[in-house]
């Protein structure tokens, strides 16, 4: 089992023909909504790859669309909790060019509550996993509680805060950064970026693959040449792919290559919750280009 104590976000999308200028008020092209955030883009992309995932967050009064979109995709809502705050939320505008400027309210992801953390963990065992990110308070309450019962912690460090991230390293089993996190990691720590002192580091390059550092050996895997249509959301993808794929027993070599099929699958829709793709779907798209 994986607990992943994640965001929960509605993303309002505005289609601009220009970012407003201070002061400016402008029509909208088009509008969408999306459900997002990066801990519940997560857990689907574990249920979608086949793990057992039980998100673990909040949403506000306002909340009822998010939690019908999460069942819908394939993920639990009974470990999500409704609070006296506004469900998190995005406000972004896009323009023509692609150029986008967004506002961001954390909302009900910034009141998870202590009993609710210890209510959670005490359904775990040694075997499962416990997943974090910066997009909710508590993580570092959770890291702690979650070691003192010997569970396994993986800490994907988005956004990127250089003294939190170091403060919990070694509490970490698995470390999730981008390239230029993991040099902003490594310039904090004044080490090499292969020598982050965590058992494991996956390190996600976007179109040119990804990086699995472990204390004894290195893992490169080159990512799938696909026609990206939306890059929202893949590297969520790729750990909740990868995440799942290890807790149902596999390689982490092999774990890797379903994780980069799968997020190469995702950018080829639009949206991020709603593009990740189904099991099946991946395992064919991995059949495929073996045969090609």
């Amino acid at each position: 089992m994986i607990f992943n104590f994640g965001s929960i976000n509605i993303d309002h999308v505005y289609r601009v023909a220009s970012l407003p200028k201070p002061g400016e008020t402008l029509s909208a092209i088009s509008y969408d909504r999306y459900l997002g955030g990066k801990g519940i883009n997560q857990s689907i992309a574990i249920s979608k790859a086949g793990g057992n995932v039980c998100h673990v967050g909040a949403v506000g009064g306002d909340g009822d669309w998010a939690l019908d979109q999460i069942e819908r995709l394939g993920v639990g809502i009974t470990q999500i909790v409704q609070v006296d705050a506004p469900t998190g939320n995005a406000i972004i505008n896009v323009d023509d060019a692609g150029e986008n400027e967004i506002v961001i309210l954390s909302g009900a992801n910034a009141c998870l509550s202590a009993d609710q953390v210890s209510r959670v963990l005490e359904q775990a065992s040694g075997d499962d996993w416990v997943l974090v990110q910066n997009e909710t308070n508590l993580v570092p309450d959770i890291v702690l509680e979650a070691k003192r019962r010997e569970l396994r912690v993986v800490y994907s460090a988005a956004p990127f805060v250089a003294d939190v991230t170091v403060s919990l390293l070694d509490k970490v089993d698995l470390l999730v950064v981008n390239e230029g996190e993991a040099d902003a990691l490594a310039l904090a720590l004044d080490a090499e970026v292969g020598s982050i002192p965590v058992p494991e580091v996956l390190i996600t390059k976007g179109s040119t693959g990804s990086r699995l550092q472990t204390t004894s050996k290195v893992f490169d895997q080159t990512a799938f040449g696909v026609e990206a249509v939306d890059t929202t959301g893949a590297g969520d993808t790729f750990l909740g792919s990868y995440l799942a794929r290890i807790d149902l027993g596999e390689t982490q070599e092999a774990a890797l290559r379903y994780a980069s099929a799968a997020s190469a699958l995702q950018v080829t829709k639009p949206g991020a919750a709603t593009a990740i793709p189904e099991e099946a779907d991946v395992l064919r798209f991995i059949e495929t280009m073996e045969r090609n």
